[in-house]
């Protein structure tokens, strides 16, 4: 396969007086259509990591590739550009609009580029819909909504402009046991059936079993890099 995205040598300080540098050093490529995992304690890196692979922040020394364009070096609005087409993110809190419909939240990153809807991502938000099993609740506004149901809008959202990559940050931080196992079977559809490529950061081995590699980040250090075979 090949890889969507890649990191080279990555170390990121933050000075305020003094500098504390929270990443070194760090080495990662990951695969199209991958479905992978970043684990941590709080206060590991692994969330700056994720930010830097989404284009959120920008390392302090090192190269990062996504989907064969080098994004650090790029302007603040090719960067905006790129991680609208390329990038979905899903988090902890859903960030739905509550005056907005589920529906409306969804096709907001779209509007974003083409102010205009066509029949065409009309008829993939439904298809999303159905996907993720919430058909019945498009029309609902975010208030009249369960969270297991707030985040499978969320999902949806990331996956409107058809992005290569999802990146999910404690996505399941704030469902119960069966919304977190439903939440990771939706996942692992889509990436069967779409071919997304998955980062999940999580602090929570149990759920980072669920994903075929598993990389752990320690003091701003990769510690262990741990792929597992899945029979097809």
């Amino acid at each position: 396969m090949n890889n969507v995205i890649e990191l080279s040598h990555i170390d990121k300080v933050y000075s305020n007086g003094v500098d504390l540098q929270v990443l070194f050093d760090i080495n990662l490529n990951f695969e199209a259509g991958s479905f992978n995992s970043i684990i941590g304690q709080s206060g590991s890196g692994k969330t700056t990591l994720l930010n830097i692979i989404g284009t959120l922040d920008r390392p302090t020394r090192g190269e990062v590739v996504i989907d064969g364009s080098r994004t650090d070096t790029m302007s603040k609005d090719k960067v905006a550009e790129l991680r609208n087409q390329v990038i979905g993110f899903v988090f902890q809190f859903h960030f739905l609009l509550p005056e907005f419909t589920a529906m409306e939240n969804v096709l907001m990153p779209y509007r974003i580029q083409q102010p205009r809807l066509s029949r065409d991502v009309l008829k993939k938000a439904d298809e999303l819909f159905e996907l993720v099993g919430i058909s019945e609740i498009k029309n609902n506004l975010a208030t009249r909504m369960s969270g297991g149901q707030q985040q499978r809008t969320a999902i949806i959202r990331a996956l409107i402009n058809n992005p290569k990559v999802i990146l999910a940050d404690e996505p399941s931080g704030n469902l119960d046991s069966e919304n977190t196992e439903a939440l990771y079977r939706i996942f692992r559809d889509i990436n069967k059936e779409i071919g997304t490529t998955f980062i999940i950061v999580t602090h929570d081995r149990r759920i980072a079993e669920q994903t075929d590699r598993i990389v752990e980040i320690r003091d701003g250090r990769i510690v262990m890099d741990l792929k597992k075979w899945r029979n097809a």
